[in-house]
């Protein structure tokens, strides 16, 4: 009996994947970067995904395997396609001197800011631990590609 076959995404969803990470790294700026994201899958199963990134000047460095890169890819590309998660959230926290937090919701296709009284209810929900408290900045806004007629 054959294996089933894994879904794949369309195509324009890993292009979408793309484009959103090359503009939410110089969005978020020089510094070290904790990236995470959380989705929902249609059938209720939670997933989640973390990507730690450096940045300087004219260059960035993923701090983790090509493996685990992979998979945060994987979960951004199907949370913006849209057909198996019904639920996705990004939230980056820069680790610097000066530790803040932001995040964008997925949703249509997109990465949308997330309304920073809403992250800031949530992050002070969390365990509190030794380190800096975090301060709760605004997301930017990232460069959507123009939407294809499929889309």
């Amino acid at each position: 009996m054959p294996e089933p076959e894994l879904p794949r995404p369309d195509n324009a969803a890993i292009g979408r994947a793309l484009h959103a990470l090359t503009a939410l790294l110089p969005a978020l700026g020089e510094g070290s970067h904790a990236l995470n994201i959380n989705a929902e899958r249609t059938d209720g199963t939670e997933m989640s995904a973390d990507l730690y990134v450096s940045l300087e000047p004219d260059s960035w460095r993923v701090d983790h395997s090509a493996e685990e890169y992979g998979q945060f890819f994987m979960l951004l590309t199907f949370a913006l396609e849209n057909s198996t998660v019904r639920d996705a959230v990004l939230i980056a926290t820069t680790t610097d001197a000066e530790p803040r937090v932001c995040g964008w919701e997925i949703r249509a296709g997109w990465l949308h800011p997330i309304d920073t009284a809403e992250l800031h209810q949530t992050v002070t929900s969390l365990p509190a631990d030794d380190a800096a408290p975090l301060v709760v900045c605004h997301a930017p806004a990232l460069h959507r590609p123009h939407r294809t007629a499929k889309e």
